[in-house]
This record gives structure tokens, sequence and C-alpha cells, in this order.
């Protein structure tokens, strides 16, 4: 990842999630905290998994951050659907 402030983190993890709820439908939290919080770990999550498993040395400055960081908080994103289990029949149904 690039060398940038906390304050360049916060806003990348910002655009990256903002874009990430607009991609995965029922996105989980929304807003702006929500989608920042997502964003940040997304960019966690996906720059972990390019430099230890892609084994790539850095991104290419903010466009390849912001890339980096939508694709984790789409993951984060999707896990956390799978992990609410939205049930369509509403709360409380059960198949038979």
């Amino acid at each position: 990842m690039p060398h940038m402030e906390v304050l360049g983190w916060i806003v990348v993890g910002f655009l990256a999630g903002a874009l990430s709820s607009a991609v995965v439908d029922r996105a989980g939290p929304e807003g702006c905290i929500g989608n920042t919080v997502v964003g940040i770990l997304g960019g966690l999550l996906g720059g972990w998994f390019a430099t230890e498993e892609l084994h790539m040395g850095s991104t290419s400055g903010f466009l390849g951050a912001l890339v980096v960081a939508f694709l984790g908080a789409t993951v984060i994103r999707l896990i956390l659907n799978a992990l609410e289990g939205d049930d369509p029949r509403g709360p409380g149904a059960s198949w038979r």
C-alpha cells in the first residue's frame, strides 16, 4: 500500500465502502461511518491479500489503493450478507 496519512486512508476507506455498497445488494452497514469502517477493513483485507498471497510489492498510488480497498470491502460486505442470512419470509419462519 502506498504511504498515506491517516486522513488519506479514511478518504480511501470512505470511497471504497461507498462503491462497494453500490455494487453489493443488501450491503449491511451504510452511511458515512458504516461505509468508512467497511472500506478501511476492506483496505486491510485487500492489502494483506495483495501483499501476502499475490506477492505484490505495492499498489500503484491512490487508484491502486482504492481498487484494493474496494475489492476487500466488497468481500467483507458479501460475508456480512451471508452471516446476516436475511430470510425473505421474515423472522421466525422455518422450512417445512
